[in-house]
């Protein structure tokens, strides 16, 4: 079961992702292995914790458009949320962050393609699946 206590937005990093796509899923594993830090908590984007945050932040609680990060009481989606999210991993990946310059509607159509993709490339889980061993606790 995930846990439900919800964090303050100062403690912690929070990564939405969508629960059923194995490219989202993969994802979370690498930021896992990845990351400088245990600050970050993640959600499915089709839990309660995650439809609540997305609410919040001014999302659909429908939203499965990608990956939504949120830090410092502001959210950032798509390729802004993929950068940032880069930043707080080990290096070389910490580097990416650089992409930030280059212009957002850029970065996004690239996002875009690989998002509208992803179920037909990576496949699809009926269900998402529960973190295991000590990863649990990180998810909401």
């Amino acid at each position: 079961m995930y846990n439900t206590k919800m964090p303050r937005d100062k403690e912690y990093a929070v990564v939405l992702f969508d629960g059923v796509c194995h490219l989202c899923d993969g994802a979370v594993r690498f930021i896992l292995r990845r990351e400088n830090s245990t600050l970050l908590r993640f959600a499915p984007l089709q839990s309660e914790a995650g439809k609540a945050l997305l609410m919040k932040y001014g999302y659909s609680e429908n939203y499965l458009d990608g990956l939504i990060f949120i830090e410092n009481k502001r959210a950032h989606d798509r390729s802004s949320a993929c950068l940032h999210i880069a930043g707080k991993l080990k290096l070389p990946w910490k580097l990416f962050v650089i992409f930030l310059l280059v212009p957002k509607p850029l970065r996004d159509l690239v996002y875009r393609m690989v998002a509208v993709a992803r179920y037909r490339w990576f496949g699809k889980k009926e269900v998402c699946s529960l973190p295991q061993g000590e990863d649990q606790a990180r998810f909401l």
